[in-house]
């Protein structure tokens, strides 16, 4: 029977206080320097901004977890967009074909991804950063460059809807996130892609099957890239196929400062959820102080570096 080294680990799927810590500081900062940040209109502008940098967060998440990494989601957002568009332009099929395409085409790109790393054994990093260019390149060639516009009214409600006064997208990204904690920590898929990345020997010795596993994983990336997608596509009621520019970026981030190990063999999608938020506050402030974006970049850069780094602190520490 598997099981995973916890020795010197917290335990799988526990989040960082110090992320929590960090989520409150933040927005008690921002709310002395901006009135407007706690209003109830304000949170729910961070949780919608957030929404769709979230869904592709939680795939990342398994990915990470799994040791490996997926660089492509941003581009695979905009092209399962895409594809989704054009089964309604010109096609002409009804609106549920766009929901079903993005989200497969989202899949096929990441199965792709898994396929590549598994069987020709290239490392996830360079299988993910050609795919990223490809599947960008490939959303620009569909469109010609222009987005496809006038979605039908579902597609909209989709990404700007709302039930109770909650947007659709936050309620979709928290109705994920709860599925995907529960998939990671209670689940034979979860436990083996944590175990996978803990320690990949003692997986294989143990008769998983780990080509097959790795390559699920991506799939489910792509999958919640795709949708993603089609949140997004919905939020602007265009499919952009510039959309989810940098997006890889900060889901990274999200991922990694709410308590997921770079390296493997720990995930947690509270954290991941408190990541997202951390993110999506940061970009919140800087918009109500009027920073321009090109500072916000920066500032999430910033963030994946020292998050990554004081994670390799802690680490050195236990293991001293």
């Amino acid at each position: 029977m598997m099981s995973l080294n916890l020795e010197n680990r917290k335990r799988p799927g526990s989040f960082r206080l110090e992320s929590l810590a960090v989520l409150v500081l933040l927005g008690a900062i921002t709310s002395v320097l901006t009135p407007y940040f706690l209003s109830l209109g304000n949170i729910l502008n961070i949780f919608l901004a957030t929404s769709v940098i979230g869904i592709i967060a939680l795939g990342s998440t398994f990915v990470i977890s799994m040791a490996a990494i997926d660089l492509s989601v941003g581009s695979v957002l905009a092209v399962s967009a895409v594809f989704g568009a054009l089964m309604i332009k010109p096609l002409g099929l009804p609106w549920p074909s766009a929901v079903i395409v993005s989200v497969v085409t989202g899949g096929v790109f990441g199965l792709a991804n898994g396929l590549l790393v598994t069987q020709a054994r290239i490392p996830s990093f360079i299988v993910t950063l050609g795919m990223l260019g490809i599947a960008r390149g490939l959303a620009y060639i569909l469109t010609n460059g222009r987005a496809i516009y006038d979605l039908p009214d579902p597609l909209v409600f989709l990404g700007q809807g709302r039930i109770l006064g909650v947007p659709m997208p936050v309620i979709i990204f928290l109705a994920l996130a709860v599925v995907a904690h529960m998939v990671l920590l209670h689940t034979r898929f979860g436990l083996h892609t944590l175990f996978i990345g803990d320690n990949i020997i003692a997986a294989r010795v143990t008769g998983l099957r780990i080509e097959r596993h790795q390559a699920q994983v991506f799939a489910l990336s792509g999958g919640l890239a795709g949708l993603a997608g089609l949140v997004q596509m919905g939020r602007i009621n265009a499919a952009d196929p510039s959309a989810g520019l940098l997006v890889e970026l900060t889901a990274i981030t999200a991922a990694i400062i709410g308590g997921t190990n770079l390296f493997g063999g720990r995930g947690t999608i509270i954290g991941t959820l408190i990541g997202a938020l951390i993110m999506g506050v940061i970009q919140n402030g800087l918009n109500l102080m009027a920073v321009q974006s090109f500072y916000q970049q920066v500032v999430i850069g910033t963030v994946l570096i020292v998050a990554v780094w004081l994670d390799r602190l802690r680490a050195a520490g236990r293991g001293a």
